[in-house]
């Protein structure tokens, strides 16, 4: 007959709460584990008296019976087949308190799993991230097979119990105090294999395909956008759903504008008497050129604005603009008639006091600079 207190055993007063009652045992059963106490030989026996306490006590009916007459003569823990019992309960009982902590958990079937996303780098022109476009892509991948469905089995057979697990889709072994159970290794948790695999997928029951994929990019996307197609993944495993595509783009530099934005800026060259004298241009866009006018007088930098001709990030948004930002072009080298022309001028400068040149000049002398 036991010679303990099934309380004091669990550390806990006799009107616990179940809740409290259970809580106990968790944290005494995690901390006598014969798994964690491999040096300590009384380990399993008091880790037995545990688990014969809280089998008892989280049991209304049987603690009601405790509390009233004790251990009764010849009950739990008087060895034989008791210890048995005990022995053979104890995995169910920890897979009710702990679940997988200590690998317990009986597997029902072969759990669906989702299939891997894949990712695919797309390389797009700066005008078709700018407007938009639709591109067709091929994407390698593992999809079911068309032939067996899935199951690994020759089109006409039927997949037949594991002979390794006899169907039941895990193998159990011996560790310790417990009974393990894990995967089956040959069939992978399904319980079953193919008796005559298909002669498509060799019984794998998936295959590599390439599939050809519409990608549609909508307005205003940029380098590292990503675009996710649902589905369009890898195959899942036991009935689970298909991973998804994920499309990353990269889109190429233009050699005339940059993004700043939803606005595109563009730099046009002009020459020194352009810029003096006015002019009108015409710009590039990318729906075409549109003609811009150069008022006389404009300076270094100046910027002109294209309404709506930038970003379009779609329906009912606006869009951004185009800006055109004049940079004036100083010639390297000139020709004769530049130079006398040129020259010329500068005398015109030099000897009109009202030029911004001579003004500069003489306010610095006139502060003695």
């Amino acid at each position: 007959m036991s010679r303990f207190d099934y309380y004091e055993v669990l550390g806990v007063h006799r009107n616990a709460s179940e809740a409290d009652i259970k809580k106990a045992f968790r944290q005494m059963a995690m901390r006598f584990h014969p798994d964690r106490n491999p040096e300590d030989p009384e380990a399993e026996a008091r880790f037995k008296r545990i688990a014969e306490a809280y089998e008892v006590l989280s049991d209304p009916a049987r603690r009601a019976e405790y509390d009233r007459y004790g251990h009764p003569v010849g009950g739990a823990g008087g060895g034989g087949a008791r210890d048995f019992d005990l022995r053979t309960h104890v995995d169910d009982l920890f897979r009710e308190i702990f679940g997988d902590i200590f690998g317990h958990r009986r597997p029902r079937g072969p759990r669906p799993e989702r299939g891997s996303d894949l990712r695919y780098n797309l390389t797009i022109e700066f005008a078709e991230a700018v407007r938009g476009t639709t591109r067709e892509i091929e994407v390698p991948s593992r999809r079911l097979c068309r032939a067996c469905g899935g199951t690994g089995a020759r089109p006409g057979t039927a997949p037949v119990p594991c002979p390794e697990c006899h169907g039941h889709g895990t193998v159990r072994y011996q560790q310790g105090f417990f009974h393990i159970e894990r995967e089956c290794p040959r069939c992978s948790g399904e319980g079953r294999i193919p008796a005559e695999p298909c002669g498509e997928c060799a019984g794998r029951g998936t295959m590599e395909t390439r599939r050809r994929i519409e990608v549609r990019v909508p307005p205003g996307v940029e380098s590292g956008s990503r675009l996710r197609l649902a589905g369009e993944g890898e195959a899942g495993v036991h009935g689970g759903p298909t991973g998804d595509l994920y499309v990353v783009l990269t889109v190429k530099e233009h050699p005339v504008f940059r993004r700043e934005g939803l606005d595109l800026v563009c730099e046009v060259p002009v020459s020194v008497a352009q810029a003096a004298l006015g002019t009108e241009l015409d710009v590039p866009t990318l729906e075409g050129r549109e003609r811009i006018r150069i008022p006389p007088g404009t300076q270094p930098g100046a910027t002109f604005v294209l309404k709506g001709k930038g970003v379009r990030p779609g329906p009912g948004r606006r869009a951004g603009n185009q800006r055109v930002v004049v940079r004036v072009v100083v010639p390297e080298r000139l020709t004769r008639r530049q130079r006398e022309l040129l020259e010329e001028l500068r005398e015109i400068e030099i000897s009109d006091p009202e030029t911004p040149v001579a003004r500069f000049w003489q306010r610095l002398r006139g502060e003695g600079v």
